[in-house]
């Protein structure tokens, strides 16, 4: 494996000091119980807070909510699945036979989660200026402009909006339990906002798909309250 992981790691520009780390980036949950997806839960961090940086340097006309937008735009599914495919992560990612055969090396969603997880890997194997040097590598070619608020808002990012016009703390996200078989997993994802006890919870095919349906019921209870 690690042989074959070779060119992926030019094209990362970061050669591993511990491959393992990238071996399991790229393992499905379908292969192993040895998957990527507390790499996935590190590298969503991390990409998150490198992407703000890129966002403050490069945005220094738009305010908090604004910035909060264009990075939802560039942090999103599509985005991460597009870098994915052009990493060629599709022909690496370990799958269960399941999964393999209802074409989860094709699948946006799994993509976009092992390129997250790449990113977690990068950072336990070389610390986070390391990490967010590749983010930037990732993001070179990613058009970032003022007019990228423009577009529509996700349901986690008006969630944060919302909290972050009252000067209160993000929601967390919690994977409450996963149900079915590998290739067609069922997430469920808890919404919680501990200033206001509210929680709401939210299901889908994948964890992003569960945190946005949490995210929108969680929008429908705070409208309720007001």
């Amino acid at each position: 494996m690690s042989e074959a992981l070779a060119p992926l790691q030019k094209r990362l520009q970061h050669t591993f000091a511990k491959p393992a780390l990238l071996t399991q980036a790229l393992t499905h949950r379908s292969y192993s119980a040895d998957h990527n997806e507390r790499l996935e839960f590190l590298g969503d961090s991390v990409l998150n807070l490198a992407v703000s940086g890129m966002l403050y340097q490069a945005l220094g006309s738009l305010h908090e909510g604004e910035l909060s937008r264009v990075r939802a735009n560039l942090v999103k599914q599509g985005t991460l699945h597009a870098i994915a495919q052009e990493l060629h992560l599709g022909n690496l990612i370990r799958l269960g036979e399941g999964e393999l055969r209802s074409g989860g090396a094709k699948r946006p969603s799994i993509l976009a989660d092992a390129l997250e997880a790449v990113i977690g890997a990068v950072y336990l194997d070389a610390g986070f200026d390391k990490a967010a040097a590749l983010v930037h590598r990732l993001f070179d070619k990613v058009e970032i402009n003022p007019d990228m608020p423009a577009a529509a808002k996700d349901a986690k990012t008006e969630l944060q909006e919302w909290l972050q016009g009252r000067k209160m703390k993000l929601p967390a996200y919690n994977v409450m339990s996963i149900t079915g078989a590998a290739h067609r997993q069922t997430f469920e994802v808890q919404c919680k906002i501990e200033e206001m006890q509210h929680e709401a919870r939210g299901f889908g095919n994948s964890r992003r798909a569960a945190e946005q349906e949490a995210a929108a019921a969680m929008l429908k209870l705070l409208a309720l309250a007001v």
